[in-house]
């Protein structure tokens, strides 16, 4: 009874925390992922309040906050929007892919922590933060800029790419060989493409079944089918997260928008646990050792960043103005810098790697935001500067319906 006290008074304080310190973020306008973090470092070991009975719950609510992380940005798209965004933009995704995740990979073997913790780290410094990105485009009235969609089929590529990568991802972290490591992948690719085509040919008939008036039912059913089939993905050796990733991508329709609604306050409190829950398993002291190359890795990474938004942007014929914008906002890495880092930390790959990868996330989340508002001005005043004229845009490789045609 004494235990339980504990549990009930230690995660009630948690919740509560965090309520306080998302309503601080909220009020001073920006992404509450970085005092998250900071709660997490102070209720864990080495910080100012160490947990005891609840650490083993909060866990389970930090793995429960993955799954609907996952699932929301599934519900996003549907999987015919996915295909035409692979179609129209891979090459975006691969320059992508090129300038953001090698910066990473080759961070780690410079610091010696081998292949294993180099295919994480370039995860790490590859994937931005989708939820930052949208608020900060919402915050400054940009949804209807013409380089928007740019910047959201550059999303989808790195989410569609999570499909592929997480499976490698978990194999390589639990130790598996060659052979075990390609059952895997395959398998993952395989029920990948399976999903992608029952959602595509049968979406309707899924959406149907799922389907309910009384939101207490939809909720229960989505739910409920979202965390099943994320265990039986894990037991496959395959991420939780893919799983529930394809689940949202089959979800389209009046469910999908349904079931948006009525999970949002669910995958906002279980996602803020999982941030706690990371910087549970870091140790404050572990940071300042890391805090250098951390800064340099998000110097380096903050640029090619906006090297990848500018160079989409540019393709699909956008303006110098909107080139430079669409840059800018994609720098904020975030919530899936940490999934990926946490698979890694679990496992116990390199000690440093948590730490390095909490204070990367901790300083792109808050200078994203900035980017994002202030790499057009800055860029317009230095071309200025150097009088030399911003040229037209070049007819757009692709346009984008109803897309507003002004900068």
């Amino acid at each position: 009874m004494h235990s339980s006290a504990v549990l009930l008074i230690e995660f009630g304080s948690i919740i509560l925390g965090l309520g306080l310190l998302g309503r601080l973020a909220a009020r001073f306008r920006f992404s509450p992922i970085p005092l998250y973090l900071l709660a997490g470092l102070a209720f864990g070991e080495g910080g100012l309040l160490p947990l005891g009975a609840s650490e083993e719950f909060v866990a389970i609510g930090a793995e429960i906050g993955v799954i609907l992380l996952l699932l929301m940005l599934g519900l996003e798209y549907t999987a015919s929007d996915l295909v035409s965004n692979l179609k129209a933009h891979y090459p975006s995704g691969l320059v992508d892919c090129a300038l953001n995740a090698l910066p990473g990979a080759v961070a780690a073997l410079l610091l010696g922590w081998g292949p294993v913790a180099a295919v994480v780290l370039a995860g790490v410094t590859w994937i931005s933060s989708s939820g930052v990105i949208a608020k900060v485009l919402g915050d400054l009235g940009r949804v209807g800029n013409r380089e928007t969609p740019v910047i959201l089929s550059v999303l989808v590529l790195e989410d569609l790419a999570m499909a592929v990568y997480l499976p490698i991802v978990t194999a390589l972290v639990a130790g598996v060989g060659f052979a075990a490591g390609s059952v895997t992948l395959a398998i993952a690719l395989g029920v990948a493409g399976l999903v992608l085509f029952a959602a595509v040919r049968y979406g309707r008939v899924i959406s149907r079944f799922v389907s309910s008036d009384d939101p207490e039912k939809l909720l229960l059913v989505v739910l409920g089918l979202t965390i099943l089939v994320a265990g039986v993905a894990q037991q496959l050796q395959v991420s939780a997260a893919v799983g529930a990733f394809l689940v949202g991508i089959a979800l389209s329709g009046e469910v999908a928008e349904g079931a948006h609604t009525l999970l949002s306050p669910l995958r906002d409190l279980f996602a803020a646990v999982f941030f706690v829950f990371f910087g549970l398993h870091t140790d404050p002291a572990s940071i300042p050792p890391v805090l250098l190359p951390a800064l340099a890795l998000a110097v380096v990474t903050a640029a090619t960043k906006i090297a990848t938004g500018y160079w989409a942007a540019r393709r699909a014929g956008i303006s110098v103005r909107g080139r430079w914008r669409a840059g800018g906002a994609l720098v904020a890495r975030g919530e899936f810098s940490i999934v990926i880092a946490g698979l890694a930390v679990t496992a116990g790959i390199e000690p440093s790697l948590g730490p390095l990868a909490t204070a990367y996330v901790l300083i792109l989340v808050v200078v994203g935001p900035l980017t994002a508002r202030y790499t057009e001005p800055l860029a317009s005043w230095w071309t200025r500067r150097r009088g030399t004229p911003q040229g037209p845009a070049r007819p757009p490789a692709e346009v984008r319906a109803g897309s507003r045609v002004g900068d």
